[in-house]
């Protein structure tokens, strides 16, 4: 008999195993609920992936389900970036697309089922006052004196603060738990307020809203989520969740379980800082290549793959933990390296011109696409007289053990010919403008000869047919040596150099038929790819995704 392959499960997966083998729950359907308030980050990719994956792990059903309860900081903007961001991340809601707006008459009956049983009051308290009756984390609550209100009045007042005879703040609904619990979220939480707000779905129906731990559990009960997946900063809030889906008497009840979450080093997530960077216009938008929302990483480049790869490397647990950003661009080098052509392009270009070659001569040479994948094909490259190179391809007194091109020197033109410097022009700065080489007909790629060696090979791109292009290269927005928060005020330690545009750029005449976000190796350069906010086939703008060298160690096993 052969051996049987070991598969070794999370601990969600070991919970769900447990609840589908008790019988809890017959079908699993898990969500992912975020609050349109701001773009998605790579911490909520983390989120979409798990609870998509377990549902198609166990042939359940995944919902997307908007926590659209707080008017004053949602829009229909991030609703729509939010869509965008989880289908691009290829997790599937299907027909299950929801609001937790669509269930307030709900919420509501709820709210009135919990005053009926004396299980909710309504309180006149200020804001100020509640936090002093509330307590501390060592000292017990107070109960507010509106506590014992009696039901009728309750209802009343509770109907009236739905018709709008009562101002912001004015009254408040809160729920009547326990002010003595060492859980501060159980402490008579308030589960609905007043505020007039015109909402992006419902309009003007509503002047009061549920707040969040109590429409969430609503929310899962109504749609029968089985479990309710969460980060660990509502382990707090769980009771409370529990105590809602009792009271409000949902059956079978959702479970919540808890993971870590995901945390990169140096790198900005915080939608109040990331409003203020937009606002301030440090950045280009929420998609700011420099930033890690998915609609950023998207626009840098980044690939589904590469995302869902960086997920499963870091892993689900309980324990928090940072992972370093070099790992996210390990994972996208790991995606593209066998998928994308290596392309010849010139980011700092001077001109190079082999003397001896005829003049208005075009040759086409065979390029392989990506020498590792053959499967990708083979281009036609065209050559000629004139040519780019980069700059540092060239040094008119180079240091030892430089092998690029110098007077005197040989060096290979990769896919092409060996060419040897003959002269140099300068300009009045002294500034390097134009290399003079002679070539070699017998030395042609791909031909065998063997006749000597060189130690360089050096790209390049054809003069006459290249597409001059804008390349934006990216480091970390964040100075990493400081850290990412400034201790003394609490603002953001700038990188000054986060964004370099360089706008003399060449490429080969093969981008003809690439469009936004195709991507690409720009041999010796990087991972690039087309940007797809500002590039048009006339003014072609390239992103650098990474670079071609990489900090990180796979860990050893």
């Amino acid at each position: 008999m052969g051996e049987e392959t070991t598969v070794s499960k999370n601990f969600i997966e070991q919970e769900i195993d447990k609840d589908l083998a008790e019988g809890v729950y017959s079908k699993v359907c898990t969500r992912f609920p975020p609050e349109p308030n701001g773009y998605l980050h790579i911490g909520h990719a983390k989120s979409i992936l798990l609870n998509s994956g377990l549902a198609k792990k166990y042939n359940g059903t995944f919902h997307l389900r908007f926590d659209d309860t707080n008017p004053m900081k949602e829009d229909m903007e991030f609703v729509e970036s939010i869509k965008e961001d989880v289908k691009w991340l290829g997790a599937d809601w299907g027909d299950h697309l929801y609001f937790a707006s669509d269930y307030f008459d709900q919420m509501y009956e709820c709210a009135v089922k919990l005053i009926k049983k004396g299980k909710a009051f309504v309180c006149d308290l200020t804001a100020e006052e509640m936090r002093e009756y509330r307590g501390t984390l060592t000292e017990p609550g107070k109960n507010s004196p509106y506590r014992d209100r009696p039901v009728e009045e309750n209802l009343r007042l509770f109907e009236e603060m739905k018709d709008g005879k009562y101002q912001d703040g004015e009254k408040v609904l809160r729920a009547k738990i326990d002010m003595a619990s060492p859980n501060i979220n159980m402490r008579d939480p308030i589960i609905y307020r007043v505020a007039h707000m015109t909402h992006h779905n419902t309009g003007d129906k509503w002047c009061i809203y549920p707040m969040y731990d109590f429409a969430h559990p609503i929310e899962d009960a109504i749609e029968h989520i089985t479990h309710s997946i969460c980060t660990l900063e509502f382990e707090d809030h769980r009771p409370l969740y529990d105590w809602v889906v009792k009271e409000c008497e949902f059956d079978p009840a959702p479970r919540q379980i808890e993971f870590s979450k995901l945390y990169l080093t140096n790198v900005v997530t915080g939608k109040r800082y990331i409003k203020k960077l937009v606002m301030d216009g440090v950045v280009d938008g929420w998609d700011d290549p420099r930033l890690v929302s998915i609609a950023a990483l998207r626009r840098r480049g980044f690939t589904p793959e590469s995302i869902k790869m960086f997920v499963e490397m870091c892993g689900v647990s309980k324990s928090q933990s940072s992972v370093d950003y070099a790992m996210l661009e390990y994972c996208i080098r790991e995606d593209l390296k066998m998928k994308k052509p290596r392309m010849m392009a010139v980011l700092d270009p001077i001109k190079l011109v082999i003397d001896n070659y005829p003049e208005g001569e075009v040759e086409y040479l065979d390029v392989e696409n990506n020498l590792e994948n053959p499967e990708l094909g083979v281009r036609k490259v065209p050559f000629g007289r004139e040519l780019y190179i980069e700059r540092n391809d060239f040094m008119i007194d180079p240091p030892k053990k430089y092998f690029r091109l110098f007077p005197g020197n040989e060096v290979r033109l990769m896919h092409a010919y060996f060419v040897k410097c003959v002269s140099y022009e300068t300009d009045a700065e002294g500034n390097v403008t134009v290399v003079h080489c002679t070539y070699d007909p017998e030395t042609k790629c791909g031909t065998g000869f063997t006749g000597r060696k060189v130690k360089g090979t050096i790209h390049w791109v054809s003069a006459p047919q290249a597409k001059k292009a804008e390349v934006r290269l990216y480091e970390n927005l964040i100075d990493e040596e400081k850290g990412v928060y400034n201790k003394e005020d609490g603002s953001l330690n700038l990188n000054p150099d986060s964004l370099q545009i360089l706008k003399e750029c060449y490429v080969e005449d093969s981008f003809n038929e690439a469009g936004p976000c195709d991507s690409f190796q720009f041999v010796r350069n990087g991972y690039f790819c087309i940007d797809s906010k500002d590039s048009t086939p006339e003014n072609l703008v390239f992103n650098r995704i990474v670079s071609l060298k990489s900090s990180f160690k796979l860990p050893k096993k």
